[in-house]
C-alpha cells in the first residue's frame, strides 16, 4: 500500500441513530473510491462494515468498524460505528482518536435518540462535526424538515453546504453553496453540471449567504472585509469554510442516498478539502508521571501512538487498533507500553476494510493501523519510546446500568465461560463481570439488554460456551431492632471424650453501617482466654446466613458476658458451636428486619417526559431528590430500591422515545417494607423445605 503522510490523511466517523443508513453510506464512501467493486446491501449481510456472524444475523451495527480508501492522493479513514444506545461505548473510543465526526441523519425520521446523544459527545470531546442527510430518495423524505429539527435540537451553526434538486422518487441532485453551482447525478454515482432550477435560485442565495457569513466569522480578518465589501472571494470562502469546520463554528450539511450511490463523491470531495487533518493538529496533551505536558505531533517527532481498540476473531485472535501520533512505525520496532510497564516487539502492521487485512511497510503520524500478536497490549494503552514514559489519558468508558446472572449450560463449564468472558472484556471494556460468593452467581454489566445478548452470543460462536442469562438475586441483608440475653449449652456425650461449651451473650442492634462489633466481658476466668475467638468466630459464622432469609447479618453488637467450661470436654470446635447456636437463637427474638439495596440514580430525560419518568420512579418505590435543567433536558437524581432497577435502562427508552438515559451506583441500605418482607421470607421458607 502506498505511504502517506499526515496531511494526506483524513480520519472520520459516521455517527448517529441506528438505522440512520451509517454503514451504507460507509459502503457508498468505499464503493466511490474504487476500495471494493460492488455495493453491498445491509440487509443481506454483504456490507464491508457489518462482517461478524452477530451483526449479519441481526442485522445491525455492533461493533465500531475500521475501514479505509484511497481517493485522490489521500487516505481516509473511516470507523463505522453502531447507532444503538447499548453500544455507545464505541462512539465514546472512536471520538478519541479521529479528527471529525459525520453525523448520519434520516431524512424521514430527522434526529433521534442516537443523533443527540452523538452530537453531545463530539461537544464533550470538543470535535469537528458535520452532518449527512440520509435517504433523501425515500417516500416521504423531507431535507428542510429534517434540517429545521437539527438546528432546533443541536445548533443554528448546522448550516447546508448542499441543497437537494427534489425529494423522494424526484430526486436528482444537488445545488453546491460553495461553488454555487448545480450538479445532476449519472447512474454510476458521479455528477454533471446543470442550471440552478429557477425555484431554487432565492432560496440558494439566502442559504449561501448564511454559509459566507459562518465562514467569516472563523477568521477577524475574513470577517472584517466581510462586513466592509459583503462577499468574500472564492478562495477566501474555502480558507475561513476549512476554519469554522475544525474550530466548530458551524456544522456543514449533505444531502446523501447511501443506498443508491448518490452523494458520495461529492462528500469525498469535501472532506479532502475541508475536513482538519490529523497535520492540523499540531499539539496534545499527555501525562508524564503525575504532571501534564504538551506532546508535539508529527512525523519528526519521537514515536508515540494510543491503542483505542481491541478486536478478538475467530480463528486469528486479538488485533490491536492503534492511532499514531507522532513519528513512525513499521515491523521490528521496539514500543513501549507505559500503562504496562513492558516493551513490545512490532510485528506486521495492517490497514484493515471490516475483516479485510493489507499490510502497511511504515505507519506515519496521524495513520490509524492495526497490530497482531502483541504479548500485553490493551485498549487505553499508550505505546512510545521507552525514554519518554508518556501515557494519553484513558478512554471514559460510560458506567454500565444493567445487570443479569449468567450461568452456563453444560455442566463444569464455569471455568470455560470465565475464561472466554475475560476475552470478551479486553474486546469491550463498555461491559464488567463478577463472581458473586455471596449470590453463587456470575453477574454481567453492560449498557442494555441487547448488549449483554450479544456478549452471550458471542460466549458461544467464538468459544463454544452456551450460556443462560437470568435475574440477579438480590443482596439482602438482615439485622435486629431490638435486644435480648440468651444462653446456649453445646454438651454432646459419644462414649469417648466428649464436647462442652456454655456461653451467654447480648445482642443488640447497632446505627446502619456500622457492621459487626463483639465485645469479650468474660471475667474470673469462666471460659478460658483460648475459647473466646472460638465463640467469635461461630458467631460471625451464623452471621453469613441469618435466620430471616437466609442473607447475611449486619448492623450489631454482641457482647459475651457469662459461661462455662469443662476442663475435659470443653475444646475451640465445642465453643464455636455453642456461639454460633446462642446467636441463631437470640437473632430471632430482636425483631429481625430485612434490609435492601438503595441505589442513586441520576436520570436524564427531555423536558416533555419529565412527569413520566418521575411517575415510574414512584411505582418503584423510588425517591425525586432533585432536578436541574440539563439543555433541553432535565437531570433528575434519586433513589430507588436496586430490587426495582432490573431492566430499567429498557423502561426508560420505551418511556422517552430512546432519548432517556441513567447511570446507577450503590447508596446504603434500608428496611424492606413490611409486606414485601413477608413474600421474601415466604419464599425462603418455601425452597428450604423443598430442599428437605
Amino acid at each position: 500500500m502506498k505511504e502517506y503522510s499526515g496531511e494526506q490523511i483524513r480520519n472520520i466517523a459516521l455517527v448517529g441513530h441506528g438505522g440512520c443508513g451509517k454503514t451504507s453510506l460507509a459502503e457508498s464512501l468505499l464503493f466511490s473510491a474504487k476500495a471494493i467493486n460492488r455495493l453491498g446491501k445491509v440487509e443481506d449481510g454483504s456490507t464491508v462494515s457489518d462482517y461478524t456472524e452477530e451483526e449479519i444475523r441481526r442485522t445491525i451495527s455492533i461493533s465500531g468498524t475500521l475501514l479505509h480508501c484511497e481517493y485522490k492522493n489521500h487516505k481516509i479513514n473511516i470507523l463505522d460505528l453502531p447507532g444503538f444506545a447499548d453500544f455507545t461505548g464505541e462512539v465514546v473510543t472512536a471520538l478519541r482518536v479521529i479528527e471529525t465526526a459525520l453525523l448520519v441523519v434520516d431524512a424521514i425520521a430527522g434526529p433521534e435518540a442516537g443523533s443527540e446523544y452523538a452530537f453531545e459527545l463530539a461537544e464533550k470531546y470538543n470535535t469537528p462535526l458535520a452532518l449527512a442527510i440520509n435517504k433523501i430518495e425515500k417516500e416521504h423524505a423531507n431535507f428542510q424538515e429534517a434540517l429545521s429539527r437539527a438546528q432546533e435540537r443541536f445548533s443554528n451553526r448546522v448550516l447546508p453546504v448542499q441543497l437537494p434538486i427534489g425529494e423522494a422518487a424526484t430526486f436528482k441532485g444537488f445545488v453546491d453553496l460553495v461553488k454555487m453551482k448545480a450538479y445532476e447525478y449519472k447512474e454510476d454515482g458521479s455528477v454533471t453540471d446543470i442550471d440552478i432550477p429557477g425555484d431554487m435560485e432565492a432560496t440558494c442565495r439566502d442559504a449561501r449567504d448564511k454559509l459566507v457569513e459562518a465562514a467569516a466569522e472563523a477568521d477577524d480578518a475574513l470577517l472584517e472585509k466581510y462586513f466592509d465589501a459583503g462577499e468574500l472571494t472564492p478562495d477566501e470562502i474555502k480558507v475561513g469554510l476549512k476554519k469554522a469546520i475544525t474550530n466548530r463554528v458551524i456544522y456543514p450539511v449533505f444531502v446523501t442516498s447511501a443506498t443508491t450511490n448518490r452523494g458520495a463523491r461529492p462528500l469525498l470531495d469535501f472532506i479532502l478539502q475541508f475536513f482538519p487533518a490529523p497535520a492540523d493538529i499540531t499539539e496534545i496533551n499527555v501525562m508524564k508521571g503525575e504532571e501534564v505536558v504538551p506532546l508535539i505531533t508529527g512525523e519528526d517527532e519521537p514515536f508515540c501512538a494510543f491503542v483505542f481498540k481491541t478486536l478478538i476473531e475467530k480463528h486469528v485472535g486479538e488485533l490491536t487498533l492503534f492511532k499514531l501520533y507522532s513519528g513512525n512505525l513499521k515491523a521490528g520496532d521496539e514500543a513501549y507500553n507505559t500503562n504496562r510497564g513492558s516493551s513490545e516487539k512490532i510485528g506486521q502492521v495492517f490497514t484493515l476494510n471490516g475483516k479485510e487485512r493489507t499490510e502497511m511497510t511504515v505507519v506515519h503520524a496521524g495513520d490509524i493501523g492495526a497490530l497482531v500478536k502483541l504479548k500485553d497490549t490493551h485498549s487505553s494503552d499508550t505505546l512510545c519510546v521507552k525514554k519518554d514514559g508518556i501515557q494519553l489519558p484513558p478512554i471514559e468508558y460510560p458506567s454500565p446500568n444493567i445487570d443479569f446472572a449468567v450461568k452456563p449450560v453444560g455442566k463444569g463449564d464455569e471455568e470455560k465461560m470465565s475464561t472466554g468472558l475475560n476475552s470478551l472484556r479486553r474486546e469491550d471494556p463498555t461491559f464488567q463481570f463478577e463472581n458473586n460468593p455471596e449470590l453463587k452467581q456470575t453477574i454481567l454489566h453492560g449498557q442494555g439488554e441487547m448488549h449483554l445478548d450479544v456478549i452471550a452470543s458471542k460466549l458461544k460462536n467464538i468459544y463454544g460456551i452456551e450460556v443462560e442469562l437470568q435475574e440477579p438475586l438480590i443482596p439482602y441483608r438482615e439485622t435486629i431492632t431490638g435486644k435480648t440475653e440468651t444462653q446456649y449449652r453445646y454438651k454432646k456425650q459419644t462414649g469417648g471424650r466428649g464436647q462442652y461449651g456454655d456461653v451467654h451473650i447480648r445482642i443488640a442492634p447497632l446505627k446502619r453501617g456500622e457492621g459487626f462489633d463483639f465485645v469479650n466481658k468474660i471475667s474470673g476466668g469462666v471460659i478460658p482466654v483460648k475459647f473466646i475467638p472460638s465463640v467469635e468466630k461461630g458467631i460471625v459464622e451464623a452471621m453469613q446466613q441469618g435466620g430471616l432469609s437466609g442473607h447475611k447479618v449486619v448492623d450489631l453488637k454482641v457482647t459475651l458476658f457469662y459461661g462455662s467450661f469443662h476442663t475435659v470436654d470443653s475444646s475451640d470446635m465445642a465453643f464455636k458451636v455453642a456461639g454460633s447456636m446462642a446467636f441463631k437463637q437470640a437473632f430471632l427474638q430482636c425483631a429481625p428486619v430485612l434490609l435492601e439495596p438503595i441505589y442513586d440514580l441520576e436520570i436524564v430525560v427531555p423536558d416533555e417526559n419529565t412527569g413520566d419518568v418521575m411517575g415510574d420512579m414512584s411505582s418503584r418505590r423510588g425517591k425525586i431528590m432533585g432536578m436541574e435543567p440539563k439543555g433541553k433536558y432535565q437531570l433528575v437524581r434519586g433513589q430507588a430500591p436496586l430490587a426495582e432497577l432490573y431492566k430499567y435502562s429498557t423502561s426508560l427508552r420505551s418511556i422517552t422515545g430512546g432519548r432517556g438515559r441513567h447511570s446507577q451506583k450503590f447508596s446504603h441500605y434500608e428496611t424492606v417494607p413490611k409486606e414485601i418482607t413477608e413474600k421474601i421470607v415466604a419464599a425462603y421458607r418455601a425452597a428450604k423445605s423443598e430442599d428437605k
